[in-house]
């Protein structure tokens, strides 16, 4: 596959920021986030909006940052640091949504500035809820417009859209939705659909589809793996490829990521992007 660049050691990387919840048994989220970004040559700096709970078997509990908090690691991170992308994860609760998205606009973060991908995170893998219900308008009317492109998996296509997704046609009408929530781009995810052979992911910038296709992997393990593609999104963009390239690049990360999984725990155990430290 093709890698992003690498800088001589010594020299600072690009800078890439995660908003999102942590995962205590280290497989999703903030975890997840930081893992691909280092992998991929990135310097991942943080902003926590929440911590849970959670093992390989499910999330039992989680506690939210307060907004203000929140919004102050993005305020500093980008006052001093400087980012080149950014992306959202679990962000809990309206007030803390609206904290960002106003932080976010503050710093110049989102669509036509520095990129930002919105991973629309409501519940987790297994079905445990990660957003509270009354938040989803807040992910519609005023996370998603800011987004540079935003990458559901299904239910979070439902929960957000109303469309359930059962093949090419409805795939369509789900992406032409997101668009019109105010996304640059939007991305409808194939990984969840287990009755094709293929997992095709759906991008639309509200004139042309585009559509990448990997071989379907048999496989439990596939924790994190839609924080690990947006993670490898936002570094792509960071490094200043198109949203198009970024999502083929990605695409591929997060299959090799998928194929070297392993077991963890007793339930569902992580993508893994350790495969790239066996790579020149």
């Amino acid at each position: 596959m093709k890698f992003l660049p690498l800088v001589p050691d010594g020299q600072t990387p690009v800078r890439v920021l995660t908003i999102a919840g942590t995962d205590s048994g280290g497989g999703a989220g903030i975890q997840a986030d930081s893992r691909t970004m280092a992998l991929c040559g990135v310097h991942a700096c943080v902003a926590v909006a929440a911590v849970t709970v959670q093992n390989s078997v499910g999330v039992s509990g989680f506690h939210e940052i307060p907004p203000q908090v929140v919004a102050d690691q993005v305020r500093a991170v980008v006052g001093d640091i400087g980012v080149g992308a950014a992306k959202t994860g679990m962000l809990a609760s309206t007030a803390i949504i609206e904290s960002v998205a106003a932080v976010c606009q503050e710093v110049g973060i989102g669509r036509d500035r520095t990129p930002l991908v919105v991973d629309p995170v409501a519940a987790s893998m297994h079905g445990d809820p990660l957003l509270h219900e009354e938040a989803l308008d807040a992910v519609r009317h005023t996370l998603i417009p800011l987004a540079t492109v935003v990458t559901p998996n299904l239910d979070e296509v439902r929960l957000i859209t109303g469309i359930e997704v059962t093949d090419d046609a409805s795939a369509r009408r789900a992406a032409q939705a997101l668009h019109k929530l105010g996304a640059q781009w939007a991305i409808v995810k194939g990984g969840h659909l287990r009755s094709s052979e293929v997992s095709t992911d759906l991008l639309f910038d509200g004139d042309r589809f585009l559509e990448f296709t990997a071989p379907r992997i048999s496989t439990g393990n596939d924790h994190g793996g839609g924080d690990t593609l947006a993670a490898a999104i936002a570094c792509a963009l960071a490094n200043g490829y198109s949203v198009p390239d970024a999502v083929e690049f990605a695409k591929d990360w997060t299959y090799r990521c998928l194929a070297a999984s392993y077991d963890l725990g007793a339930g569902h155990g992580p993508v893994s992007p350790l495969w790239r430290l066996s790579r020149t």
